[in-house]
């Protein structure tokens, strides 16, 4: 039997997001599945996960923007950037308050460059920068750009602190408090990470992985969400039962009739089956991008 949907998984400490997402993909009974941002071992919090034909819609969630509470310890710096690594470098911590902290953290939002940590799974020539950082390498990383929407003090006590993060993909939190931990002189690594959201997902609508152990099958499937809940911000466009079959053939349509103004993605509906992901054009034609398996939605 075809499953097809998304779960929302509150990840727990010291799971790997493969692994938590094998152990979700057994309760579902569904071999086809997939996650959409790995969360590290040290992090908790939403991940994601797409079942079936709703993997076609994965990378619109690895796109958006996500959000998380972080937790920092001022005033040592570790090879990983995280506590899991070794401490490389310590440093006094300065007599800091609100007002002084906020100086350095409006420094850090908007668009910025940051350069990824050593332990983390981009490429360098082919092999993971954690292979090389492992074999006691060290190599040059360019900086990437990536958006800080929101950047806020939640906790500030002695020489530990709590931040609240909203950011564009591909932010890693770890250097963003690195850096924050250079500007203040200090140094600084993280200590624990939760991810709260990932648009257009909430960690509150999601269900620990216990408690999803403790279900059966069908009512494990029944926590799944529809696959277009992941697209809301697209506009609709509802066809016939004939421009669904030409859409389903990979044919372009007009889309004169259809209340969509403009061009871009939008989602495709067989009335209200949600089928697909389309795109029209600026002169009006409609072509499919990304279908769904007959039958699914």
């Amino acid at each position: 039997m075809s499953v097809d949907g998304i779960l929302l998984l509150d990840k727990p400490v010291g799971l790997t997001s493969n692994a938590a997402l094998g152990r979700a993909r057994r309760i579902i009974g569904m071999r086809k599945a997939g996650h959409t941002g790995t969360l590290d071992p040290l992090a908790s919090g939403l991940l994601i996960l797409c079942f079936g034909e709703a993997t076609k819609v994965s990378g619109f969630l690895l796109d958006a923007d996500k959000a998380y509470r972080a937790e920092c310890r001022l005033g040592a710096t570790t090879d990983t950037d995280d506590s899991e690594g070794q401490v490389v470098a310590t440093a006094p911590v300065p007599m800091l308050d609100k007002h002084r902290l906020e100086g350095v953290l409006a420094d850090f939002r908007g668009s910025i460059d940051q350069v990824p940590p050593m332990y983390s799974a981009l490429k360098h020539k082919g092999r993971r920068l954690y292979e090389l950082a492992r074999a006691g390498q060290k190599v040059d990383r360019p900086a990437r750009p990536v958006i800080i929407h929101e950047l806020c003090l939640d906790e500030l006590q002695d020489d530990r602190l709590a931040l609240f993060i909203r950011c564009s993909k591909g932010t890693y939190i770890r250097s963003l408090v690195r850096d924050i931990g250079q500007a203040l002189g200090c140094g600084a690594h993280l200590t624990a990470l939760r991810r709260t959201a990932s648009a257009p997902y909430r960690l509150a609508d999601a269900i620990t992985l216990d408690d999803l152990e403790g279900l059966n099958v069908d009512e494990a499937r029944a926590r799944l969400l529809p696959i277009d809940s992941a697209l809301m911000q697209l506009p609709a466009v509802r066809l016939d039962a004939i421009e669904a079959r030409r859409i389903g053939h990979g044919q372009e349509i007009t889309v004169d009739g259809n209340a969509v103004t403009g061009s871009g993605l939008v989602r495709l509906y067989d009335n209200d089956r949600f089928i697909g992901i389309g795109e029209i054009s600026p002169a009006g034609r409609l072509r499919p991008r990304r279908l769904l398996a007959q039958g699914a939605s």
